[in-house]
């Protein structure tokens, strides 16, 4: 199929998994490209801002910030500790290790540093994550709306990030297949996918709680379906509803879910373990961690008092605004992707980020960087996209990739850590 504007053909049940991924790539292809163009794009802004400014952009992407610490792990594995003037103790520990294992297994087979290995892991999983929002969006939307998907993604304000030594392309990439693999029914897949994602970010935790949100609501379909037709539970296999493929829940499919929910905490949990064993403070270690780099969780208050604090001056006042706007938008892009129905692991995966990022007593420079793997915010936007005119919509997408190049350019080489 080329023609974009042709609705996706649904697989029938049987036939699902055995769609070839050369099928699948050529599926996919208008999506990869045009968020490659995107993000070669961003490339370019962020040369011309270095050039402007004195600074070597190959360092941005590979050796400032969280990426030293990646590095750092890579190299010489964790026990490395800096302790500040203020009394803040900032410990390896609080990076996830997932992205330090693939550094040092590129690193050991090719030519390249640990950060440059990072750099090309990120390059690698930015695809995969543009390819499993666009497969998702896909499977609930329609080829089109997972174009734009990925293409918006591609294009957020800080999608730089996403071709940087940091592990959020990696988690995205992971949580988006997940996810993919819940709406068409793989539980195991789905399970394996979230352990690696909760292996890789905190936030891996919201994987695995729309891995076990999909997985109940389909168990209540099949009890459902089977109590309508007077047929035992697990009889006949049901219908996925939002994700238009034939999809088994019955029979034997209840043991590979069952299996999925098992995986899918296992790697956040593990690490989480591991940590306050190695503390010695037990299931509390990993918050300790965190509250040496004075992270934590408030429910947003200390993001309240950061913004607040804002109007003290006409132009903090008028950075507050845009804040206290940017909240609003996230806010009702979720609202819009419970209006639109979209399938309830999704929703309950970008709440969940959308939670953590904003209700985290974090570096607030940050928190738009928390918001990238969100991916399902987008897809309201995808959907009328898909639905405007050809032309309309690709001046928008140009707009936006445009001044994402310009913006993560001027965020990256600024002073402060992204």
């Amino acid at each position: 199929m080329t023609d974009l504007d042709t609705p996706a053909a649904r697989p029938a049940a049987g036939r699902t998994h055995g769609v070839g991924a050369a099928a699948a790539l050529r599926r996919a292809a208008p999506a990869l490209a045009g968020y490659a163009a995107v993000r070669l794009l961003g490339l370019v802004g962020l040369a011309v801002w270095a050039a402007a400014r004195g600074v070597d952009p190959l360092v941005r992407l590979t050796a400032r910030w969280d990426a030293l610490w990646y590095a750092r792990i890579a190299e010489s594995g964790y026990g490395y500790t800096v302790r500040l003037p203020d009394g803040d103790v900032h410990a390896d520990l609080a990076f996830f290790p997932l992205l330090p294992w693939l550094e040092r297994g590129v690193a050991a087979v090719s030519p390249l540093s640990f950060g440059e290995a990072g750099l090309l892991v990120s390059l690698v999983a930015s695809l995969a994550a543009a390819w499993g929002i666009f497969a998702v969006t896909d499977l609930v939307l329609g080829r089109r709306a997972g174009v734009c998907a990925a293409v918006l993604w591609g294009a957020l304000p800080v999608g730089i990030v996403q071709t940087m030594a940091y592990s959020e392309s990696l988690f995205t990439a992971l949580a988006a297949w997940s996810l993919y693999a819940v709406l068409s029914g793989r539980w195991a897949l789905a399970g394996s996918l979230a352990l690696a994602a909760g292996l890789t970010r905190p936030v891996g935790l919201a994987v695995a709680a729309a891995v076990w949100a999909g997985a109940v609501a389909s168990f209540v379909r099949d009890r459902s379906a089977a109590a309508a037709d007077g047929a035992p539970a697990g009889a006949r296999d049901l219908h996925a509803v939002r994700a238009g493929l034939d999809v088994p829940f019955g029979g034997a499919n209840r043991w590979t879910r069952a299996l999925g929910m098992l995986l899918a905490p296992l790697g956040a949990a593990g690490y989480v373990l591991w940590v306050g064993r190695r503390t010695g403070e037990g299931l509390f270690g990993y918050l300790d961690v965190q509250a040496g780099w004075r992270n934590g969780f408030d429910g947003g208050a200390a993001f309240a008092r950061f913004v607040a604090g804002l109007f003290a001056s006409l132009p903090g006042a008028l950075a507050g605004l845009a804040l206290i706007a940017g909240v609003g938008l996230v806010g009702w892009l979720l609202l819009a992707g419970v209006r639109a129905g979209l399938p309830l692991p999704l929703l309950v995966y970008g709440s969940l980020v959308t939670l953590l990022a904003f209700g985290a007593s974090s570096y607030f420079g940050s928190k738009p960087r928390l918001l990238v793997p969100a991916f399902p915010l987008l897809l309201p936007v995808a959907g009328a996209a898909a639905r405007a005119r050809p032309a309309l919509a690709a001046a928008l997408l140009a707009l936006a990739a445009a001044a994402s190049a310009v913006y993560g350019g001027l965020w990256l080489t600024g002073s402060g850590p992204p």
